[in-house]
């Protein structure tokens, strides 16, 4: 352990717009208490408390009831949980505020923050794989989230952070200051600001203060030496309990269950908001660090027309126990809500951001089966910096017997990545041989890093900007039982890249790519309630995404191209049954992609068609028992190639079968005692386009407990306890976008929990 870890204070950015936010806050809701003295309806607040099946109490939900209509507002509490407290009810649906799962006309689970502390979750990818249609395609012990959705590749930069994108860590985004966690799955232009990917959208609810006073403090142990301290505090002030704050700190640091690495983590999340009658807003600051010793790399290709070797064990790390990824995040975002009459709340929010990352890390390449390959060092640190808002109005009214639920928005985004200048020559970075189950490592002096730049002397690389402009109307007929919408975003995408490369022909630091484009991409979804149970929708969307990124074995993969234009067409039931809701969705996604040809040059020239039918379900069946998850078959193929070795292939990394299932049983012979199980399961895949190279399926079990007491002062203890990969599989777990990454090992979690 180098015990480089210091936890450090907010950027000066991030502090002036927290103080310039929270005078905002402040005026606004002075100005509110001054325009809404007369004819006001005093406001009403409605908690509700209930016990969960462990017995321990917990806040469902916080309604606001003001003058203004409380569903054109997203500020506050969340949607309630629904039976079991695993998932929520509803959850926000982008610039269509928030909407119930049933009322939705897409595939819609908003994750709760109850479930992330039973699994004792880390980041999103650890509660994302509750679902078998989002798979994550990094290693666990890497510095990275990233995932596939529906067969789609989704990075942690477009994870939204409350409903803005740019702002989310764009590495690995850590859950302790998160409240919910929601996965829309499709293409997401109409209600996101046309940044999400085709495959689905992450969106992030951070936490705010309930009614209830809460200070929580956890600890954790995991394998092999690592030590996880989480304190979450919540409060609210004020005559009415107007203004709350919630804060989350925790430290996660030692030794994890793979060879050699050392993963540091600090976080600190700030959440301030404020509700009045007519006005509500919220401040959140967050800010955190990870340093990882000897982090693990994807094994980024394998040689053509080798047979895919057999995983190797989930302990065993290639990495060189001097190779470090240190990075950090600094985050603020502000959001703002006033009801200006009963029906229509006008709405503004905006954020800024900015990442760091330096390291030295190495890349492999796979030469045969038996597991030998070629290693080689990469440096070249990097910023990220975001900057998003949006502003819109939400309105609902009545036509005769048509209901409208009428939203137009304006939304901006803009993400800068900075990088240092390539010196190979100073680097003298050099190939040397590796074997994936016995790997050798070379000299602490094999590289010379000294004089090379970091992260906060870099240059421009890349930049994208997003501008667009929303408007929609859901219509409802026969009391709600029919609900139409329809809509669509005018987007504005432009893209640009530098060159950072040594280049006799082009300057360094001059642009070689810009790219610009305007499209208006529509949208239209139905849902009709056919009983009180069962609903129906259908819905066809498009989306204007940036254009594929050619893989990194490619002859020309630095260039960049266009955005492209992606369908969907979806159909599904949804059926509540008040304690267990089942549904079911069919789907194809069309999406114009890239494919290399035969001189390994990569271009635009096809299409990859995913269809497939997602099976789920959620709740409490019987008392005691909560369910949670489901089985996706997919059929995705590439058409369209122009090469009869690849024309009506299956898509390399995206398995024909998936299934993840979790469960809770309550003992009813231990008081408190609850068994927890999950079974995560992923079809065999391939590597390549041609369809020759094969990664087996793989099967991975977890299980674990959960006791809850009730001290005498009313507050629960908590204590968990989960073994992930139980049967200590050996797996690749992912084989997406021309990379290969090895499953984690067998590891062990503790935690105590107490509220005070």
């Amino acid at each position: 352990m180098r015990g480089r870890y210091q936890l450090v204070t907010y950027e000066r950015g991030c502090a002036a717009l927290a103080g310039v936010s929270l005078l905002a806050i402040s005026a606004v809701a002075a100005f509110a208490q001054e325009t809404g003295k007369t004819d006001r309806v005093p406001r009403q607040k409605q908690a509700q408390q209930v016990s969960d099946t462990t017995g321990a109490t917990v806040l469902d939900t916080i309604v606001v009831v003001g003058q203004g209509h409380p569903s054109t507002g997203t500020i506050g509490q969340p949607p309630a949980e629904y039976t079991g407290g695993q998932v929520a009810t509803g959850a926000q649906l982008g610039t269509l505020g928030n909407r119930s799962v049933r009322d939705t006309p897409f595939s819609l689970t908003g994750y709760t923050d109850r479930l992330i502390r039973n699994q004792q979750a880390k980041s999103i990818a650890d509660i994302t794989l509750n679902d078998p249609s989002v798979r994550q395609d990094a290693p666990t012990f890497s510095e990275r989230d990233s995932f596939f959705i529906r067969g789609f590749s989704v990075t942690n930069l477009d994870v939204a952070y409350d409903g803005l994108f740019y702002l989310a860590n764009p590495r690995r985004s850590y859950l302790e200051g998160i409240e919910r966690v929601e996965v829309l799955k499709g293409p997401s232009a109409l209600v996101n600001g046309g940044v999400g990917r085709v495959g689905g959208t992450i969106n992030l609810v951070p936490k705010r203060a309930a009614d209830e006073p809460l200070t929580r403090l956890t600890t954790t142990y995991m394998s092999d030496a690592q030590l996880w301290s989480h304190v979450d505090v919540g409060r609210r002030f004020g005559p009415d309990g107007e203004w709350g704050i919630r804060f989350n700190g925790s430290y996660r640091g030692g030794e994890t269950a793979m060879k050699h690495n050392d993963i540091q983590v600090g976080v600190l999340s700030l959440g301030l908001d404020y509700r009045g009658e007519r006005v509500r807003a919220s401040l959140d600051l967050n800010h955190s660090r990870q340093n990882i010793d000897a982090p693990t790399s994807l094994f980024n290709a394998v040689k053509e027309g080798v047979v895919i070797p057999d995983a190797p064990n989930g302990r065993i790390n290639t990495a060189n126990p001097f190779e470090y990824h240190d990075s950090k995040h600094n985050m603020a975002a502000a959001r703002v809500e006033v009801d200006v009459l009963d029906n229509t709340t006008v709405y503004a929010a905006g954020g800024i951001s900015r990442y760091r990352e330096d390291f030295l890390s190495t890349s492999y390449t796979i030469l045969n089966s038996n597991g030998d390959a070629e290693a080689e060092f990469g440096y070249n640190p990097q910023q990220i910096q975001g900057l998003s808002g949006e502003v819109g109005v939400r309105s609902e009214f009545d036509t005769g017997p048509v209901g409208h639920k009428f939203n137009i928005s304006v939304s901006g985004a803009k993400n800068e990545n900075h990088r240092g200048r390539f010196h190979p020559g100073k680097l003298g970075f050099r190939k040397y041989p590796i074997n994936i189950y016995n790997p050798a490592y070379v000299p602490d002096n094999w590289v010379d890093i000294s004089g090379l730049p970091r992260s906060d002397n870099l240059y421009p690389f890349s930049e994208l900007v997003a501008n667009s402009i929303a408007i929609s109307d859901t219509l409802s007929f026969a009391d709600d039982r029919f609900q139409l919408t329809l809509g669509g975003r005018y987007q504005h995408m432009r893209t640009r890249t530098f060159n950072t490369r040594p280049n006799p022909d082009v300057p360094f630091g001059a642009q070689i790519y810009h790219y610009s484009e305007s499209k208006f991409s529509p949208a239209v979804a139905a849902v009709a309630h056919v009983t009180d149970s069962l609903s129906v929708y259908a819905n066809y969307a498009e989306a204007l995404t940036e254009g594929p990124t050619p893989p990194s074995r490619a002859a020309n993969n630095t260039e960049s191209f266009p955005p492209v234009v992606n369908k969907q067409k979806e159909i599904g039931v949804k059926y509540d049954l008040g304690d267990l809701m089942l549904s079911a969705a069919l789907f194809e996604i069309r999406q114009p992609n890239g494919f290399t040809d035969a001189k390994n040059n990569f271009a635009v020239n096809g299409l990859q068609v995913n269809r497939g039918l997602e099976l789920s379900v959620f709740g409490e069946p019987v008392d005691g028992i909560r369910l949670l998850g489901g089985i996706t078959f997919m059929d995705a193929e590439l058409d369209k190639t122009g090469n009869p070795e690849t024309n009506g292939n299956r898509v390399p990394g995206v398995p024909k079968t998936a299934i993840s299932l979790y469960g809770e049983y309550d003992t009813p012979w231990v008081e408190g005692l609850t068994l927890t199980g999950r079974v995560v399961h992923t079809g065999s895949t391939y590597y390549d386009q041609k369809n020759l190279q094969k990664v087996p399926d793989w099967t991975r079990v977890d299980l674990g407990a959960r006791y809850t007491m009730l001290r005498e002062n009313g507050k629960p203890v908590e204590f968990r306890a989960t073994v992930e990969n139980v049967l200590n599989e050996n797996y690749w777990a992912s084989s997406a976008r021309g990379f290969i990454s090895a499953g984690a090992p067998r590891t062990f979690m503790l935690s105590a929990s107490f509220d005070f």
